[in-house]
């Protein structure tokens, strides 16, 4: 129920965001290209003092911060016009088009059910330290996601409705809950990837799996192990896309303090690309805002179809985290292997104990 009312919300504030940024595109105005708007500096020579000034001429400071001699930073408004243009647009746009797509998929495909009922014998899925894993990143990246989507949208879309001093107190409470729960994020991330790594290299049985569809297109169930092919790809995009948002929002959080992309942009170099590997100090922190929404936005699509399947897309699909019993019927359908190799582990040749169908 929390994960259906959560995918509501996430759809309706989606939808409302799409159509404020269609409604009020990206700031014009912006400078680009050197070119001086107007005619007040009167003549050609002051135009091309002034295209060097907004090229980010360093000058000299008598203080020990060299940056600050830099007077106009002119990156900062192809920043603005990115964050405010594409990015916003597009990632409105991915989220709804997820949402939607589901909601079709939904009314053509209907509830995945288990084919032959309810056992009424569970077998253990998850023990309790998995699920704690899994609540832990679960929880947390739900606050991220939320804050994060206001930063980004909630002035087209919370602010109309409440009032400027409701928006900012939001705004600001949902600033420390994002600063501070991104470390319950990185340390759920963290014990997931132990816990479940072994069970998430790639194996010849996730080749039918992906071929029969996965038992979501169609009526077969291909036999899976612990995860399916389905379930592999999403960790390993959790994982690397975790990581990446966990590195660039700490370089956010801690300010001049790292240089991601210069470094990142070095190693690559060795491919002879030739990237910039000079940036300033305000360049790092424009790219790492940049790459940290663009990444957490796909991730927040992603993971709202998970929340799909793991709750009202497919039977029986909840209680792998909720009690971490799942029907036996239900783990022969979706991940027979698994259960096989369970049951050869007991010296009876038995792994779930018997209760009533719930």
């Amino acid at each position: 129920m929390i994960a259906r009312r959560l995918a509501t919300f996430l759809a309706v504030l989606t939808m409302l965001a799409v159509a404020a940024v269609a409604l009020d595109p990206a700031p014009a105005g912006a400078q680009t290209g050197g070119q001086v708007p107007g005619d007040s500096l009167g003549s050609t020579s002051d135009a091309d003092f002034w295209r060097q000034i907004r090229g980010g001429t360093q000058g000299q400071v008598s203080i020990p911060n060299a940056s600050s001699g830099v007077l106009i930073q002119s990156e900062g408004d192809n920043w603005r016009a990115v964050r405010n243009g594409p990015l916003s647009t597009y990632g409105a746009w991915l989220l709804l088009g997820t949402v939607v797509v589901l909601a079709a998929f939904f009314a053509i495909r209907g509830r995945i059910r288990i084919e032959h009922g309810r056992a009424g014998v569970t077998i253990e899925r998850f023990k309790a330290v998995e699920r704690f894993a899994h609540w832990l990143m679960a929880g947390s990246f739900v606050v991220l996601g939320l804050t994060g989507l206001n930063l980004l949208y909630g002035r087209y879309v919370l602010k109309p409705v409440i009032g400027a001093d409701a928006f900012g107190a939001i705004t600001l409470f949902g600033k420390y809950a994002h600063n501070y729960l991104s470390f319950a994020f990185m340390a759920g991330l963290a014990l997931a990837f132990v816990l479940w790594v072994v069970h998430n290299i790639p194996h010849k049985s996730d080749l039918m799996w992906v071929l029969k569809g996965g038992g979501i297109v169609g009526s077969a169930h291909p036999p899976a192990r612990k995860f399916n092919a389905g379930q592999k790809i999403l960790f390993w995009l959790v994982m690397l896309g975790g990581l990446s948002v966990s590195l660039s929002g700490l370089a956010l959080m801690f300010p001049f303090q790292f240089e991601l992309f210069a470094k990142t942009f070095a190693a690559l170099n060795v491919f002879g690309l030739d990237l910039p590997t000079s940036l300033t100090a305000m360049q790092e922190m424009q790219l790492n805002q940049i790459w940290h929404t663009a990444v957490s936005v796909f991730l927040i699509a992603m993971i709202i179809a998970h929340i799909y399947i793991g709750s009202l897309g497919m039977e029986g699909a909840f209680d792998a985290m909720g009690s971490g019993q799942v029907d036996l019927n239900w783990a022969r359908e979706h991940h027979s292997l698994w259960v096989e190799e369970v049951e050869a582990q007991e010296p009876d040749g038995s792994a779930h104990r018997h209760s009533p169908a719930e």
